[in-house]
């Protein structure tokens, strides 16, 4: 019987997370998605303004589009008439010039006809026998969206590394993007371990727990930007851990679930010095102290303690941040 072997000389909290931060790197793929599917992701590519947005001036309220100066004697007491010479409703344009003495009824978003300068607002306006009677003065540019004035062509909008917002994404569909270019997701392996755990869904076996942690880990992975590959159980077997690691080395990230603590069965270390390089094993925190992390095949390898509560807590602490730092995120 091999005789189970103490930890190593344990680090510090602060030293296991700078060897981690130190050792990942960020994803450097890129990949198109559609911009419906683009929310939480990182911008791999800086953005300029093709266009002016809005495209030409438009209407901000409800009413009427006129010639200001045609209302500068208007009052309660003493409205002006305006002939109605069109209607104008959402999405519709027209050719025809405003001369004074004429309107337009307007809806919001619409396209300024020619020849009109401002828009008086419903709300101070009576319709009367084909004109209508407005009740107060409008200045030159009056509840009018210039063009440009949300977004000038040729503006700097966004930059490469900015989290698409749902308020950038609908930047990017104001300027008319289908799709964007973005960083790829991390790709993490996520392995639990261990001949007494079952997965769930299944009848316990004797002394068998069922599989708590691969599903809080992916979860929490998820959570922070990158994609999951959930592993069958592995159990406590040599050739069966070097086998989990080395199927998944074409992944950004492995993640092993138990394995990790001083005992007979606990393999996972002796695989990853066989295979790679031990960054270190264990971690003077509580819980959570059979932690560990490695190198194999420039392929991070986290071996994250059995207990749920030490698996779940060392997630937040070392986990999280290492793939928030490959997907990109602050």
């Amino acid at each position: 019987m091999r005789e189970m072997s103490p930890f190593r000389l344990l680090i510090s909290r602060e030293k296991a997370l700078e060897t981690i931060l130190s050792t990942v790197r960020p994803i450097r793929r890129t990949e198109k998605v559609p911009i419906e599917e683009a929310g939480g992701r990182v911008l791999a590519v800086d953005i300029r303004a093709e266009r002016d947005v809005p495209p030409f001036d438009r209407a901000a309220m409800d009413g009427y589009a006129v010639k200001a100066e045609d209302t500068f004697k208007a009052s309660q007491f003493n409205p002006v008439r305006l002939k109605i010479v069109g209607v104008l409703h959402a999405g519709e344009s027209t050719g025809r010039r405003i001369r004074n003495g004429e309107c337009i009824r307007i809806a919001t978003g619409c396209q300024i006809p020619p020849g009109a300068n401002a828009v008086v607002i419903m709300e101070v306006t009576e319709e009367k026998d084909g004109s209508v009677l407005v009740f107060k003065a409008v200045h030159p540019g009056a509840n009018i969206a210039l063009r440009g004035e949300d977004i000038k062509r040729g503006e700097d909008i966004l930059r490469r590394g900015d989290v698409l917002t749902p308020a950038r994404i609908g930047v990017l569909a104001s300027l008319g993007y289908g799709d964007v270019l973005v960083y790829q997701r991390p790709r993490v392996a996520v392995i639990p371990t261990g001949s007494e755990v079952c997965d769930v869904g299944k009848p316990l076996g004797e002394g068998q727990v069922y599989d708590v942690n691969s599903y809080t880990l992916s979860s929490i992975i998820l959570e922070n930007g990158a994609s999951v590959t959930r592993s069958p159980i592995v159990p406590d077997e040599i050739d069966e851990i070097r086998s989990a690691v080395t199927k998944h080395l074409d992944h950004d990230l492995i993640v092993f679930s138990g394995g990790s603590s001083v005992g007979e069965k606990d393999l996972l270390v002796r695989v990853v010095e066989e295979l790679g390089e031990l960054l270190f094993h264990g971690v003077q925190i509580k819980p959570g102290k059979p932690t560990l992390f490695g190198l194999v095949e420039e392929t991070p390898i986290f071996g994250m303690p059995g207990y749920p509560t030490s698996c779940l807590s060392n997630a937040y602490i070392f986990l999280v941040p290492a793939v928030r730092r490959m997907a990109r995120l602050p």
